[in-house]
């Protein structure tokens, strides 16, 4: 400011280009945040899936007659995981995370939701959810 009380250009211009930086930070600062959410999203989803894939070829690798309760967890959002043959399937908010499931003898194809119990059996003819 000069002695009348007026703001100089050269001043409006450095706090143009202040506000210029400050808006670039919070811009980069902003889709950092982002990134690491859907990572911290996908990263407890692929845990749950492959979490069920161990506690399948568990329920595989004991005898006939073995079974195991499982509970699909209910605070991470709604999913449905797909189980075939030889993979499970999860998909959730438009994204899909698929695993193998080696050595099972599955016949059917199961949908399982979160928050939903189930029972995996092994009986004779196989692997059997219910």
């Amino acid at each position: 400011m000069d002695n009348k009380g007026f703001i100089s250009i050269e001043y409006l211009f450095a706090l143009f280009i202040l506000i210029i930086i400050a808006l670039g930070l919070l811009f980069f600062a902003s889709s950092s945040i982002s990134s690491s959410l859907n990572i911290e999203d996908s990263v407890s989803h692929r845990l749950i899936l492959d979490d069920l894939a161990n506690q399948i070829a568990q329920v595989n690798s004991n005898g006939v007659g073995y079974s195991k309760y499982i509970k699909l967890p209910s605070d991470r959002g709604y999913f449905e995981i797909i189980v075939e043959k030889n993979k499970l399937t999860m998909e959730y908010s438009d994204k899909k995370g698929e695993t193998i499931l080696m050595f099972a003898n599955l016949n059917e194809k199961y949908r399982l939701v979160s928050g939903k119990s189930y029972t995996v059996t092994k009986t004779d003819g196989g692997i059997v959810i219910s």
